[in-house]
């Protein structure tokens, strides 16, 4: 016999042998020919049993609660009423009332020896920890009362041991941690153990800081296996408001950190702001309240009233990462992929793990396609994080269809080059460990409307396969104080993440010249400022910043660039070169002439769509794009931006 199987045998038995000797107890009120013998026999019998390891339900849950003989008895009365249906009928009989078969503390005083009346109190272990309800009708007494026990309790002492079903709709199992975790954050899994086994009575908060919560969940679940604890998370935005309803909720998670092996990973990042941080609010008393293990899952470390230790929680490192990725991709045949996936993404384990799973779920057998499904799956699953702060740009340019000057062009291609090779020059080559900020790459594209800014940066998002976002300022920038950084921090941590590419088209409009403070609002401007140039600094990332006016830039977030390109109002010869490039393969052209058509004084934007409506006059007319139809597009183009016309230009 199994030892859970001889422990639940063994259970069995003590209910058995307990209920016997209370229904013995209940006979002998009412029978007088029932014999203290007898009773006295049953209880020795029963005894016999309770002091055998591991202990049976009623007796362990006793101890760990910290019940008196005359409270278990009470509880063991309750829980009689539910196991054994000649309890009901006894309790009825010496009760004198047949409409009320449940117990009462009435009954329980004069049914045990050694009678307690601080048992009532709610204070006392029985009613503090719901271990019994009281069914309380209108003015009547207490002591005449019925009394039950809860469900859950029952069957814990049948041997039944769950987690309540009014906890369990709340909380989600976190899964228990499978191989070992990286060397950086095991060891904040070592710091955390310490601190635990160092406290007092009393554990501390253990706050995990940071916006990578499946790293904190896989640091609070190794700590808890540790200890032997299964992990439930909890969202703060399920706490009962009520404070009523709140203390039932922490009596119940308190009482269930008793009876099982549980610790709690509390995640309040969401909805973080002034009211959850309120000393009043639900989180806060929580907090407060709750003296078993604790993980909470914060952005920042809120104020609070108890002993707490925070921790921040970030990523493995790449080497971890490239690691990972060689473990997981030892038997595909890519040894090149590792390093490149680990320099240009910045995953936690669990990503690697579903993003390898699905490459490999596409059954591919060539190895080039492999590392392609596997940067795209990268690609999509940081993907989320940044559309709903920013625009993602659907990228098909490529190096073939930008025409700039060969100047330009080579700049261009160093900034791709960079963003390919960083990692060699910033770990493998030393410069990492001379560098706290300054990583990444930052370029600022200055030119007319139309020059091809926004083309050169499709240009090189397409050439190094990563997504490109156009910051939405709408989305970003707010009236309210602090929400500004707030939503910045998000947006480049999110695309630090994932390795994209942003683009701050019309910059000047949010990097600006700060201002001098005459008022409240430019000292919160200017600190807006301020953050948006430490973290272009600080993005480990290529981010690029279009602007129509470079002259309305700070001088100081200009000094902070790597690059400076200049798109130029393109000449005679680019504007030739743009008018073969800007009809595709599959347009009907019929003797269009190049030369002449690259007199005419316009942009490569204007170009495009010169093209474009000069398509749509051709299929009007049942012919291919003639120089007529152009001609006709190139004078409304003209007319649009309010330039003269030389009518010999369009004869």
């Amino acid at each position: 016999m199994s030892k859970g199987n001889y422990w639940l045998a063994s259970n069995e038995k003590y209910l058995e042998l307990a209920l016997e000797w209370l229904h013995l107890r209940l006979q002998r009120m009412t029978d007088k020919e029932i014999q203290d013998t007898d009773i006295e026999q049953a209880y020795v019998a029963m005894e016999q049993v309770a002091a055998i390891e591991p202990f049976p339900a009623l007796v362990s849950l006793s101890q760990r609660f910290g019940l008196s003989a005359f409270e278990q008895g009470v509880l063991l009365l309750c829980v009689g009423m539910e196991l054994d249906t000649r309890i009901a009928l006894l309790c009825a009989k010496a009760q004198e009332d047949s409409q009320s078969p449940y117990p009462t503390f009435a009954l329980a005083l004069s049914l045990f020896d050694e009678p307690a009346w601080d048992v009532v109190s709610p204070e006392r272990p029985l009613r503090y920890w719901r271990l019994i309800e009281i069914n309380r009708v209108g003015y009547q007494p207490l002591i005449s009362s019925a009394i039950r026990a809860d469900e859950r309790i029952v069957n814990y002492i049948k041997g039944l041991n769950y987690l309540d079903d009014r906890l369990a709709t709340l909380v989600m199992p976190v899964e228990n941690p499978i191989g070992i975790l990286p060397p950086s954050q095991e060891t904040i899994v070592e710091q955390i153990i310490r601190h635990l086994k160092q406290a007092s009575a009393l554990l501390p908060i253990i706050q995990l800081l940071g916006t990578d919560s499946p790293s904190k969940q896989l640091i609070a679940s190794h700590t808890a296996a540790a200890f032997g604890l299964q992990l439930y998370r909890l969202p703060s935005g399920l706490l009962p408001t009520p404070a009523v309803e709140l203390e039932t909720f922490l009596r119940l998670w308190q009482r269930e950190s008793i009876l099982m092996p549980v610790a709690i990973y509390l995640d309040a990042k969401e909805g973080e702001n002034s009211a959850t941080k309120a000393s009043s609010s639900p989180l806060n008393r929580f907090l407060s309240r709750y003296h078993n293990l604790l993980f909470l899952d914060t952005y920042e470390p809120p104020q609070l009233s108890r002993a707490s230790v925070s921790f921040d929680i970030t990523k493995p490192t790449a080497p971890e990462q490239q690691i990972a990725w060689t473990e997981i991709l030892d038997t595909s045949g890519l040894p090149e992929s590792p390093s490149l996936l680990a320099s240009q993404f910045s995953l936690n384990l669990s990503t690697i793990e579903r993003n390898a799973q699905i490459a490999f779920n596409e059954n591919v057998t060539d190895k080039a396609e492999l590392h392609t499904c596997l940067w795209n799956a990268c690609l999509i699953s940081t993907r989320p994080q940044l559309d709903n702060l920013a625009q993602r740009i659907d990228t098909k340019a490529t190096w073939n269809d930008i025409v700039l000057p060969s100047e330009e062009m080579g700049l261009l291609s160093q900034i791709a080059d960079q963003v390919k090779q960083r990692r060699q020059v910033y770990e493998n080559w030393g410069f990492q460990r001379r560098m706290n900020r300054g990583m990444g790459i930052s370029a600022m594209f200055a030119g007319e409307s139309g020059t091809g800014k926004t083309m050169a940066a499709e240009v090189i998002a397409n050439s190094l396969q990563l997504n490109l976002y156009r910051i939405d300022l709408s989305a970003v920038v707010s009236k309210y104080i602090g929400e500004t950084e707030k939503n910045l921090r998000k947006l480049f941590d999110a695309a630090e993440d994932g390795g994209a590419i942003l683009f701050f088209d019309e910059a000047d409009a949010l990097f600006g010249k700060r201002s001098e403070v005459k008022d409240s609002h430019d000292r919160y401007a200017n600190i807006e400022i301020n953050y948006l140039l430490q973290r272009i600094e600080s993005y480990r990332g290529l981010a690029i910043l279009a602007t129509n006016m470079k002259s309305s830039l700070d001088t100081a977030f200009l000094r902070r660039l790597r690059f400076m390109i200049n798109f130029p109002f393109p000449g005679k010869l680019e504007r030739k070169l743009m008018w073969e490039k800007v009809f595709p393969e599959q347009t009907p052209t019929e003797s269009l002439d190049f030369e002449r058509l690259g007199r005419l004084n316009l942009t490569g934007g204007s170009i495009h769509n010169v093209a474009i409506n000069a398509a749509f006059l051709a299929v009007r007319e049942g012919t291919g794009v003639t120089m007529q139809s152009v001609l006709a597009a190139a004078r409304t183009e003209f007319r649009k931006l309010e330039r003269p016309i030389n009518e010999a230009d369009f004869a």
